[in-house]
């Protein structure tokens, strides 16, 4: 995302060792991007039952957007990082800059809907779930997730809306006399700068918030319950064994839920805070912020992108499970576990609530 981006000259510039420690830290992030969101792609194509858990709609095309932003974007920042120099061109700079602010909004947005889409699962009624999260609505929200991104990237950046005020700054900071380089500056006035960065990130981030506070009171409040539970009943009565056993199994669930929440949302204020904080601040200190800082931040919010398949699901049993069997050519050793008949039915809460979505 390059709101308020200024790429560094080359009095600031990377020397020689740093630039070969960048380039081999760059080329492993976004390895680990396409590849990472390349297997959740396809587990999802291949495995019918992961296909069934609406969740993993969002989890796909967010796996999508990642790609693409390990693909289209990544590259070509990488590569003027390291050549302190643009290449490209104007034209393909502002496509580049516009294709950056689409996909990695559309990212952050994804992480928005998962988020509500668990709080509808963990802390509704079954019945509210299936109401809330029909396929129409699911659609609608996906769509949302790809349309939105365009009224804040392609839309104005390609008429200049984002320059008003600031056309000559911008000039003076695209091309440096002394090392004869061309730098493909992206700089936003204040308006655009808070319009873009409210919608990007703060009321994302504030929904994801407050659904993940409530899922993780939900799953706390379930595992002090099971504990009242197992500490009210008769351990040598056999009639409580096996609720006993289901009890504590659920409260382990219910207790990964939360650390797993807890994760989540700590990797993605880790990776977006910094740069969406100094994107505002920017405009207001007349853009002095180092272009180093900027450049860190920048990478920072790549890393997102390679992360989210961990996070989303690498932690999931299934999907690992399916990333076995893709990864060991179809190993039938893999392929057993998943007809064992471990779940339950998918109108129960647990289904519905953390056992489904981060179990």
């Amino acid at each position: 995302l390059f709101f308020c981006r200024v790429f560094p000259s080359s009095s600031e510039g990377f020397g020689v060792a740093e630039k070969i420690v960048l380039l081999t830290f760059i080329s492993a992030v976004i390895l680990m991007a396409i590849l990472g969101n390349l297997l959740v792609m396809v587990a999802v194509c291949r495995d019918r039952q992961l296909r069934k858990i609406k969740t993993n709609y969002f989890i796909v095309s967010l796996a999508f957007a990642d790609l693409l932003v390990s693909v289209l974007v990544m590259p070509f920042g990488a590569i003027e990082l390291v050549q302190d120099n643009w290449i490209y061109g104007e034209m393909f700079c502002l496509v580049r800059t516009s294709l950056d602010v689409l996909l990695t909004t559309a990212s952050i947005l994804h992480l928005c809907c998962i988020s509500l889409d668990r709080y509808y699962a963990i802390c509704c009624q079954p019945l509210v779930y299936r109401n809330k999260m029909t396929p129409l609505r699911i659609a609608v929200m996906l769509g949302g997730c790809w349309v939105i991104p365009t009224f804040i990237s392609f839309l104005p950046i390609m008429q200049g809306w984002n320059s008003i005020g600031i056309i000559d700054l911008i000039q003076q900071r695209q091309f440096n006399k002394a090392s004869n380089s061309t730098y493909c500056i992206f700089m936003v006035n204040k308006p655009y700068a808070i319009t873009c960065s409210v919608v990007a990130f703060y009321i994302p981030f504030l929904l994801m918030v407050l659904a993940y506070y409530r899922i993780y009171v939900t799953a706390r409040e379930h595992a002090r319950q099971i504990q009242v539970l197992q500490r009210a009943g008769a351990p040598t009565d056999g009639r409580q064994h096996h609720p006993d056993q289901h009890s504590t199994h659920r409260m382990k669930t219910e207790t990964k839920a939360a650390k797993t929440l807890c994760i989540i949302m700590g990797c993605f204020c880790l990776c977006w805070a910094p740069f969406f904080v100094t994107n505002i601040v920017d405009p207001f200190i007349n853009y002095t912020v180092p272009g180093k800082l900027w450049t860190a931040f920048l990478w920072l919010g790549y890393i997102n992108s390679g992360l989210n398949p961990f996070l989303y699901a690498f932690l999931n049993k299934s999907f690992r499970r399916a990333f076995l069997i893709i990864l060991c050519c179809g190993d039938e050793r893999y392929r057993r576990p998943s007809i064992l008949g471990q779940t339950v039915p998918c109108s129960t809460t647990t289904i519905n609530g953390s056992t489904h979505v981060l179990r």
